[in-house]
């Protein structure tokens, strides 16, 4: 599913498209489409296992380049550059989009990108947060072999939230990601099996935006710091007093931090062309 936030009053803005994390789905990103405004038509594609889009095919191996197909095809459905906006899951789906369009993005703002391929290249810490993160993938993927869908995804919001995380859910949102379940071993999979180097990502040259919250976990930690290294356009923010799922728990911080990233590239771009026209004219002279 495509979904959009208020299509019409965007007709013909800039495109920014936003990927929502693991679970989640396009709602999450209301806040940001109020914040952006009218400036913008916001895209925020659904992943697979979301009831919008319905379960994966199963015609062949997941992989992340399965994920961001629907995004890759809304870039290329014209011809300007986009704004790609992506949490957890969904930044590690927006990295992989951006290696596939490097020329059509314009910024990129990332929250906690779970690119856990990118912790096997780190060492013996980044090799400690790869066996924290694999035992939740272990756990939520023997749940869902046994059918004890709700220990599964208890344990997997407990850890990217809080303790009593799963508790405090409404019973609907609860049941939502119960129905998601299945889809959690994959999105795992697709992420450990990234066979992306490191050195890969020397190619987007565009401003990014890393984001963290104070309290993040471990592995998203390192792969923010690393990250931070590897990409040449690259900044770190991070969200005081948020976790991982920022995003949700601090929407309009998040929206605005996001919307003064565009913004400022934005502006930067406008002022290069003419500071480059100067140049010529002086050259001239």
């Amino acid at each position: 599913m495509n979904a959009q936030i208020f299509p019409q009053q965007f007709a013909g803005r800039e495109r920014a498209i936003a990927l929502h994390c693991s679970g989640a789905g396009a709602g999450q990103w209301r806040c940001l489409g109020e914040t952006l405004g009218r400036s913008y038509e916001l895209l925020t594609p659904e992943h697979y296992g979301c009831e919008s889009s319905g379960p994966w095919t199963g015609e062949h191996e997941f992989t992340l380049a399965d994920e961001a197909a629907r995004s890759i095809a809304l870039i290329d459905e014209r011809e300007d550059e986009v704004h790609l906006v992506g949490h957890s899951y969904g930044a590690a789906v927006a990295l992989n989009i951006a290696l596939s369009r490097p020329d059509r993005i314009a910024t990129m703002t990332l929250y906690e990108p779970s690119a856990f391929h990118l912790l096997r290249q780190m060492g013996e810490t980044g090799a400690k947060a790869f066996g924290e993160i694999s035992a939740v993938a272990r756990h939520l993927g023997q749940c869902v072999i046994n059918g004890d869908y709700q220990a599964g995804v208890a344990d997997f919001v407990e850890y990217w939230s809080n303790l009593g995380g799963w508790k405090a859910m409404h019973p609907a949102v609860q049941n939502a990601l119960m129905r998601w379940a299945p889809k959690g071993p994959l999105d795992f999979h697709a992420l450990f099996q990234d066979a992306t180097p490191a050195e890969a990502y020397g190619v987007l040259k565009f401003p990014i935006l890393i984001m963290r919250g104070e309290h993040a976990p471990l592995p998203t930690r390192l792969i923010s710091e690393r990250l931070l290294e590897l990409l040449p356009r690259c900044r770190l923010k991070i969200v005081a007093g948020a976790g991982h799922m920022g995003p949700l728990t601090h929407p309009l911080k998040v929206s605005e931090i996001i919307s003064q990233h565009i913004a400022a590239a934005r502006r930067e771009h406008r002022i290069n062309p003419q500071m480059r026209q100067l140049a010529n004219e002086f050259m001239l002279v």
